[in-house]
């Protein structure tokens, strides 16, 4: 069951790792031709919408992928000097304050995609409705939210720990 979970959810982080990919794409093009433009006198219509917009995509999209390949900011100083159990149980606890902390982001930013839609709320420059990103960075926050339930499910069952440093895990 935990493996059929597993393969799901990697196809899920997969697909919101690539939309966060596309996004990067559409950022960096915005801004290349935003830049050009501005070099010949005729900057991109609305490049600051569409920038902010796509960067709450690129950066929950690919959030999901980090946190499955231990891919977070970690501070290792005493982790050799700990017994296995405490590195364990620190991962652990990392894993459900993580799930936690992505369902809270997920529940608020759907409140918030929700009043916006209600308001048509919608970007300064090139009225671009704000609720498709609120709804989009919704998704990639419960896909977070699993993954991290789903390592800490894992961790609890003996399974083994992320590898924080790629040097010492042989990767």
């Amino acid at each position: 069951m935990v493996a059929t979970l597993r393969r799901t959810a990697d196809r899920l982080i997969h697909l919101a790792a690539v939309i966060g990919a596309v996004a990067l794409i559409v950022e960096l093009g915005v801004i290349l031709v935003d830049v050009v433009g501005r070099y010949f006198g005729a900057p991109l219509t609305g490049a600051q919408d569409i920038s902010t917009m796509t960067l709450a995509v690129l950066v929950f999209g690919a959030m999901a992928l980090c946190d499955r390949t231990g891919g977070h900011i970690s501070v290792d100083v005493f982790e050799r000097r700990f017994p296995e159990w405490l590195n364990r149980a620190g991962d652990i606890v990392g894993a459900a304050l993580g799930a936690a902390v992505f369902a809270g982001i997920a529940w608020t930013v759907w409140e918030s995609a929700g009043l916006s839609q209600m308001l048509n709320l919608r970007t300064n420059i090139i009225d671009l409705p704000k609720w498709w990103f609120q709804w989009a960075v919704v998704v990639f926050s419960v896909i977070t939210a699993l993954g991290m339930v789903l390592r800490f499910v894992e961790l609890c069952l003996g399974g083994p720990r992320p590898a924080h440093d790629l040097a010492e895990s042989g990767e």
